[in-house]
């Protein structure tokens, strides 16, 4: 007999697989509220339907019938399938709302982060954002500690405990002032610069640790004038003619826009990194922050603020 496609429907199904489990129209109808003449019925009907029997009775109770068995397999994995729908549909919703913490460190915090975090913001306008910077030892703390959701730093020393990915370039660049005696020169090798004063970050600095890096390898002194705490200072005092730096090309855009700064052309310069995003492993991130989390994989892989429901849809 052909299936009468009309008459089955997710509520015959939904009594059924509650009359199955429970072995018991009258079990089964209380658990549904209903009544017990219109559990059989609803049940009668779906056998119609499929033109076959899908229980048969054995002394006070039930049983499946090889039929039966198969369409209470089927129906639990249809109700799994909504049930999980359910949750992704109310997930993307929540992701619309909540609150997500970002921590950052100092020179990601203030030239890359809050641009990407903008793009975000356009698109999820109830998502309230925090960012908290400070420096790469206190963000890898406070993401360990749950004080941020996720994190944007440079040099990660200890990955563990953490989910880290790749996130968008950060190439390191010598600067001057355009007044400097090597502004007009070309190749200029590592040997040059052992008389010239460097304004570099604090010890720590994943920025110092590959500038001195470089030098170590090629045994030759770094001569650091000033340390100061932040890219800003550094900017300043190189426009100021105090000395030379080492800084992202990130951090610099509008300076060299403008001529207050100019790039030397330096021997293994630029160094090649990237910027950082991190996670703490085994964390439950609320759908806010994955959605965010998603949004800036996204923002890395294609350098253009993201549609935020494109993320969503990823997440």
């Amino acid at each position: 007999m052909e299936m009468n496609q009309k008459l089955m429907n997710l509520h015959q199904l939904r009594i059924f697989a509650t009359v199955a489990q429970q072995r018991s129209y009258s079990r089964a109808a209380e658990l549904l509220i209903l009544s017990q003449p219109g559990v059989s019925l609803q049940v009668r009907a779906l056998e119609k339907s499929l033109g076959m029997p899908l229980f048969e009775k054995t002394g006070r109770g039930l049983r499946l019938t090889e039929a039966g068995a198969e369409l209470l397999a089927y129906s639990e994995r249809i109700f799994a399938l909504i049930e999980e729908t359910q949750a992704v549909i109310e997930e993307m919703g929540a992701a619309r709302r909540g609150a997500v913490r970002v921590g950052a460190s100092t020179t990601a915090g203030i030239y890359i982060v809050p641009r990407a975090l903008g793009g975000f913001h356009r698109q999820n306008p109830n998502v309230r954002l925090s960012l908290d910077v400070v420096n790469r030892f206190t963000v890898a703390d406070r993401l360990l500690h749950d004080e941020v959701d996720l994190a944007v730093m440079g040099l990660i020393e200890d990955t563990h405990d953490l989910d880290v990915a790749r996130f968008v370039s950060n190439e390191l660049v010598v600067i001057a002032s355009p007044r400097h005696p090597l502004a007009q020169r070309h190749h200029i090798s590592i040997e040059e610069l052992a008389n010239e004063t460097f304004l570099l970050r604090e010890a720590g600095s994943g920025t110092r640790t590959d500038v001195a890096r470089i030098f170590a390898a090629r045994d030759v002194p770094l001569h650091i004038g000033m340390e100061l705490s932040s890219s800003g200072a550094i900017k300043q005092a190189t426009a100021a003619d105090l000395g030379i730096a080492v800084i992202p090309m990130n951090a610099i855009e509008l300076e060299l826009m403008t001529g207050r700064l100019i790039t030397l052309d330096v021997e293994e310069f630029p160094i090649h990194r990237h910027w950082s995003l991190a996670r703490r492993i085994g964390r439950r991130l609320s759908a806010a922050a994955n959605a965010l989390w998603n949004y800036l994989l996204a923002y890395r892989d294609e350098s253009l603020p993201l549609n935020a429901n494109a993320a969503l849809r990823k997440g």
